[in-house]
């Protein structure tokens, strides 16, 4: 997973809440090998058969560069399923906005290379406004946890493990061994003063 810390896209909106993991990609795509891609199962019983367009206002389309998606409270609800993150990434999208996530589905986006960014609700309001009229452009900066949509500024919230796992590309594996000096001083002052809980011969 290659890491980022800064990102300019086009971001658009879905002004609804409680999108959940089904809507997302519904369960009877998920038998698809993921190497086909997932992409053209995202939110697909949402769209219109005839048109492919989605029923709200909301232009979702790879090929137009949109990357950022502002949603209303509680995305990503429902089921664990991590194809729903499979469906977002694998449509190009690279960052979620919004004033809550499903817990689960905040996890696997970080494992996946996308932002769960949390905003409040005035800040979302506003984009749901800005972007009623057309898609914006965006800027992201990770490290400063902000962005820029026009003259829209506002800062999001994350999980600090989960930033830095994102800007460094990192999985769960690479956070552990980014600590692991902590871990080793820790190993070894728990074996200066608790020596006997420790097998014999152990290091």
């Amino acid at each position: 997973m290659a890491g980022w810390s800064t990102h300019i896209g086009i971001a658009v909106c879905l002004p609804q809440a409680n999108i959940d993991t089904d809507q997302l990609i519904p369960a009877r795509f998920m038998s698809v090998p993921r190497a086909q891609g997932y992409g053209r199962f995202l939110l697909h019983d949402m769209r219109r058969a005839e048109t492919g367009d989605l029923k709200a206002d909301f232009p979702l389309n790879a090929q137009d560069g949109m990357s950022v998606l502002i949603a209303g409270r509680n995305f990503g609800s429902g089921s664990s399923r991590e194809a729903a993150v499979y469906a977002l990434v694998d449509s190009g999208i690279r960052a979620v906005f919004a004033p809550s996530f499903g817990d689960i589905f905040a996890s696997n986006a970080v494992n996946n290379g996308l932002l769960p960014a949390q905003i409040d609700e005035s800040t979302y309001e506003t984009l749901s406004q800005t972007l009623k009229r057309r898609p914006q452009t965006i800027t992201i900066d990770l490290g400063a946890r902000s962005f820029q949509l026009g003259s829209v500024g506002a800062r999001f919230s994350i999980d600090d493990s989960w930033a830095l796992k994102l800007i460094n590309g990192w999985d769960d594996i690479d956070l552990t061994r980014h600590h692991r000096a902590a871990i080793a001083a820790f190993k070894n002052t728990r074996y200066q003063t608790t020596a006997w809980a420790w097998p014999n011969g152990a290091d």
